[in-house]
C-alpha cells in the first residue's frame, strides 16, 4: 500500500514538472513570435526647408540653429568661461636714424631672430655709390615679446619717434568660435536631413540651404584665421635713415706776406676805388645831363639880356 503511494505521488510530481515546462515554452515562443512580428517604425519623409535662419524637424516643423546644433549654442557660456586668457592685436611703429643705415638693419635682423619673428616685407633705397640710405621694414614678432621687442628696437639706432598700440579683441574672437560651432553643428544636421530626402523637389530645397551655410562657414573661418594671426603675432613698422651729413666749415686761409701779397692789396683798393668812383660818376651823370640841357636853352636868353645892359650904360653915361 505504501509503495502505491509513493508511486502516486511521483507520477503526479512529473506530470506536474511537465505541464508547467509547456506552459512555459509556449509562452516564451508566442512573445517571440510577437516581437518578431512587430512592423519597423517608419521614416518619415523630410518636410520642405525652412528658411534660411532655422533647420529642419523630421515632423516638418522648422529647427533654430541653437537647436540645430544640438545644445551648440548653449556652450557659448562653456568658451566664454573657459577662454580666460585675452585676445589682443599689438601694432608698433619705430623711427631709427644712423649714420650707417646698413649696419642698423642688420642690428634689427638680430632682434627679429633672437625673438623668433620674421620680415614679411622690406623696401630698401640706396644712393648712387650703392650704399643703403634708407630702410622700411615690418616684422612679425610673437604678441607675447612684443614688449620687448619694442624695448630692444628702440636701442639698434638712434630713436626718432615709437609709438604702439593694442586693440583688445576678445569678445570677437569667442563670438566667432561660437558662431563657427553653431554653423558646423547645422550643416551637419542638414546633410543628415539630405540622406533622408525622397523627393526631388525636397532635395534640391535642402541643397539650396546647404550651400548657404556652407558660404557662411567660409566667411567665418577666414575672419578666425585672420583674428588667429593678428593675435598670435604682433606687427611693428620700423623705418631706417641716414643721418644727413653737416656743412663743413672752411679754414680760415693764413694771411700772405710780401712784396706780391703788397702788389695784390694795392691793386684790390686800387680796384676798389676806381670801382668807387665809377660808382659815384654814374650816379651824378643823369643830373649833368639834366643841367647841361637847361644851360643850352637858357644861354641865348642870358647872351640878350647881358647885351641889352651894356648898350644901356653908355647912354646913361
Amino acid at each position: 500500500m505504501t509503495r502505491r503511494l509513493l508511486a502516486s505521488a511521483a507520477a503526479l510530481a512529473v506530470l506536474t514538472v511537465g505541464v508547467a515546462g509547456c506552459s512555459a515554452g509556449s509562452d516564451s515562443t508566442s512573445s517571440s513570435d510577437v516581437a518578431g512580428s512587430a512592423p519597423e517604425p517608419a521614416i518619415e519623409a523630410p518636410a520642405m526647408p525652412a528658411e534660411d535662419g532655422a533647420a529642419l524637424r523630421s515632423d516638418g516643423s522648422s529647427l533654430s540653429l541653437t537647436d540645430a546644433a544640438g545644445g551648440a549654442g548653449a556652450s557659448a557660456d562653456t568658451v566664454a568661461a573657459d577662454s580666460t586668457a585675452r585676445s589682443l592685436i599689438s601694432t608698433g611703429n619705430v623711427q631709427l636714424r644712423s649714420e650707417d643705415v646698413g649696419e642698423a638693419r642688420f642690428e634689427v635682423q638680430k632682434v627679429v631672430d633672437e625673438l623668433r619673428g620674421e620680415i614679411s616685407q622690406e623696401e630698401t633705397a640706396t644712393d648712387d655709390e650703392g650704399e643703403v640710405k634708407r630702410s622700411r621694414l615690418v616684422l612679425r614678432i610673437p604678441s607675447t615679446r612684443f614688449a620687448d621687442a619694442m624695448t630692444a628696437l628702440e636701442e639698434t639706432a638712434t630713436l626718432i619717434t615709437s609709438s604702439s598700440a593694442v586693440d583688445d579683441v576678445t569678445t570677437k574672437v569667442i563670438d566667432t568660435q561660437v558662431r563657427l560651432r553653431v554653423q558646423r553643428a547645422s550643416i551637419r544636421r542638414i546633410e543628415l536631413l539630405l540622406d533622408r530626402a525622397q523627393s526631388i523637389r525636397d532635395i534640391v530645397n535642402i541643397e539650396g540651404q546647404l550651400s548657404r551655410r556652407q558660404a557662411a562657414l567660409g566667411s567665418l573661418e577666414r575672419t578666425a584665421a585672420y583674428l588667429a594671426d593678428q593675435t598670435s603675432m604682433a606687427t611693428i613698422t620700423v623705418s631706417l635713415e641716414r643721418t644727413k651729413d653737416e656743412p663743413a666749415k672752411k679754414k680760415p686761409e693764413p694771411e700772405e706776406t710780401g712784396f706780391l701779397a703788397g702788389l695784390d692789396a694795392g691793386w684790390s683798393a686800387f680796384t676798389g676805388a676806381a670801382v668807387g668812383l665809377a660808382t659815384a660818376a654814374g650816379a651824378v651823370l643823369p643830373f649833368a645831363v639834366v643841367l647841361a640841357l637847361l644851360g643850352a636853352v637858357t644861354w641865348p636868353l642870358r647872351r640878350r639880356i647881358r647885351a641889352g645892359r651894356t648898350a644901356r650904360t653908355p647912354s646913361a653915361a
